[in-house]
């Protein structure tokens, strides 16, 4: 299904088609700009196999060259028309003049002591945005970036203390994993059986996804495809901090696993530290949690809840948690808080954070403290940010949607 085509959805409470409708357009305000190199190119990366199939039949070629280039592009890996043997060479160089197939630029990379890489990647436009990999033994999972700034400026969050820019398109969201594959060298995709070092997405770096859902949706659904990068569903987790309404689209649209950025247990605490809880309070957020479909014990919910010292880590707010959680298949990952340069929190201490988890794995949820990673590369969760020249002198944003 075409990310742009509208589905039929249950309502929800008091929040209709409407409230999805504005916040679309709201998106738009802050909507990418056209994916057209220097040299006037169109970039192919990105499009949906519909409308690359569209860009082939306008070209004056048949409709399955579309597969064959897709083939290229997202199961191989190649960037050079004259490297896609299937294709005739006369071919070849008509696509190259009037296409490209790009990857951000990749201004800096940085690895950690512990084997996690950043990337700074550079946008045509020069905005910036941050990507991490963070690596297992024999797998590991890409935290891909979809705006360039956020919106939602959650109190303890890095990356929320810098202005919304822009949405990110749906290359350069693809891309992001795209160019991670590149720094590895894992071309062609694995087959089902091989192990993949980038075996796993989480939709969790810069921004809020779900208010840039169109360009999210046409992002994964590429990295989906049987035929190219081929990752499931079940390998992709898309983090949100609440947008209610939004929730429930991309339930029925995509179907990935779903996080939710909660970090608080009353709608007091949770309006102060996650402002988005205003307009989405507590108790819409857990209702859309509860309607999310496929949500089962082999498919659970997780909730992230950052620990910040003697702010939301009492037993108390434990016990709540666990009232807030009864009827749904959730596990809870508890995130010691990564400070950042003049950020007001302090990270819980171990002792505290350990009694917090011993209440949740006592009513049955599996509450793992994460282990940060990256830290000496601010690369851990909450410290993401990055300021291009161009955000600094670019006029304040619209108020968040």
């Amino acid at each position: 299904m075409n990310a742009r085509t509208p589905i039929s959805l249950a309502p929800a409470d008091a929040l209709t088609e409407a409230e999805r409708t504005r916040i679309l357009a709201k998106s738009a305000i802050f909507a990418p700009p056209a994916q057209i190199d220097e040299t006037g190119r169109r970039d192919l990366v990105g499009l949906s196999r519909e409308e690359l199939t569209q860009a082939v039949v306008e070209f004056g070629e048949k409709p399955f060259r579309a597969k064959q280039i897709w083939h290229w592009i997202y199961h191989q890996g190649v960037r050079d028309f004259s490297l896609m043997s299937s294709i005739a060479k006369p071919m070849q160089a008509k696509l190259a003049e009037r296409f490209t197939i790009s990857r951000p630029e990749v201004a800096t990379e940085q690895t950690s002591t512990d084997g996690t890489r950043k990337w700074l990647f550079r946008m045509r436009d020069k905005q910036q945005v941050e990507t991490v990999y963070i690596p297992e033994d024999d797998r590991g999972a890409v935290c891909i970036s979809t705006q360039v700034g956020c919106t939602l400026s959650c109190r303890f969050c890095h990356t929320g203390t810098q202005k919304l820019v822009r949405n990110l398109s749906a290359g350069e969201i693809v891309g992001q994993f795209m160019a991670a594959r590149d720094s590895y060298g894992e071309w062609p995709t694995p087959q089902s059986e091989s192990p993949r070092l980038l075996s796993n997405i989480v939709v969790m770096g810069m921004g809020e996804p779900l208010y840039n859902y169109e360009n999210l949706a046409t992002a994964l659904k590429i990295v989906m495809d049987h035929e190219g990068i081929a990752l499931s569903r079940r390998r992709i987790t898309l983090s949100t901090s609440g947008v209610v309404p939004m929730m429930d689209r991309a339930g029925a649209e995509l179907g990935v696993n779903l996080a939710v950025s909660l970090h608080a247990v009353t709608d007091e605490l949770r309006d102060e530290i996650v402002p988005l809880n205003r307009k989405y309070p507590i108790r819409e957020l857990m209702a859309a949690c509860h309607r999310y479909p496929g949500a089962s014990n082999a498919r659970r919910i997780t909730f992230e809840y950052v620990m910040l010292d003697g702010v939301n880590d009492s037993e108390a707010e434990a016990r709540e948690l666990v009232r807030l959680l009864h009827g749904l298949p959730a596990k809870v990952n508890l995130i010691p808080f990564n400070p950042w340069p003049g950020s007001p929190y302090a990270t819980s201490k171990r002792a505290q954070i350990e009694r917090f988890a011993n209440i949740l794995n006592d009513a049955g949820y599996a509450s793992p403290v994460r282990r940060p990673r990256g830290k000496d590369i601010m690369a851990a969760c909450g410290q993401l940010k990055t300021e291009s020249e161009r955000a600094k002198k670019a006029p304040a944003a619209a108020p968040a949607a």
